[in-house]
């Protein structure tokens, strides 16, 4: 919900004057963020691995998109880049299909399980993913972390408990705990989530 939200502010704040352009949903998945884009781009194209039969594009087996330099004025990344084998490559091909001031929308965890689909390799700290971002000819325009350590804590708690527990239990554990994940999460500054989350939000520019 909170990830919705900002990506929400960020299509307000900083998208609205690109509605005549197109956006490359870069390791697409089912395309969950596809409806609130819309109203605010000219065209959405989903790019994906091979095996996702929603894909409009398919990705090579290196995770590069087969199509020509600067045809997009967004690329979209959300909950991709811990997945992908090579960070550095699926930047530079998100920077290669940006038009000059194109904009990057990613989106990453910095706290959370092990979730490979098909593989999972990284986690970032708030320092490294600003480095990896600015590294490959990008500028930073909007970070923002979503979730303190306390927060991640507790909810990595409650997920590893859902599946252990009798379903009877289950809809008032979610409550008890859904309520403590927002009071732990209320005791820290945005600064202070800035720089240690669960899960960062990232709009840049291309250089």
């Amino acid at each position: 919900m909170q990830l919705r939200k900002q990506i929400e502010f960020v299509i307000k704040e900083y998208l609205s004057k690109h509605s005549t352009e197109k956006l490359l949903d870069y390791g697409s998945g089912d395309s969950p963020y596809k409806k609130i884009f819309l109203p605010h781009i000219e065209k959405y194209v989903s790019a994906d691995i091979k095996e996702n039969p929603d894909a409009e594009i398919k990705l090579d087996a290196h995770g590069k998109i087969p199509v020509s330099d600067a045809q997009f004025g967004i690329v979209l990344s959300t909950q991709v880049l811990e997945h992908v084998d090579d960070p550095i490559l699926y930047l530079n091909e998100a920077r290669r299909v940006l038009k000059k001031d194109g904009l990057l929308l990613l989106t990453t965890h910095g706290y959370w399980f092990y979730h490979p689909t098909p593989n999972d390799y990284w986690r970032w700290t708030s320092a490294g993913l600003r480095k990896i971002v600015t590294d490959n000819n990008f500028e930073i325009i909007y970070f923002r972390g979503i979730m303190n350590r306390g927060a991640a804590g507790l909810q990595l708690f409650q997920d590893h408990f859902l599946s252990k527990l009798p379903k009877f239990i289950l809809p008032l554990f979610a409550v008890i705990m859904q309520r403590s994940i927002w009071f732990v999460d209320k005791l820290s500054s945005q600064n202070t989530r800035d720089k240690d989350a669960c899960i960062y939000v990232v709009l840049a520019k291309c250089r």
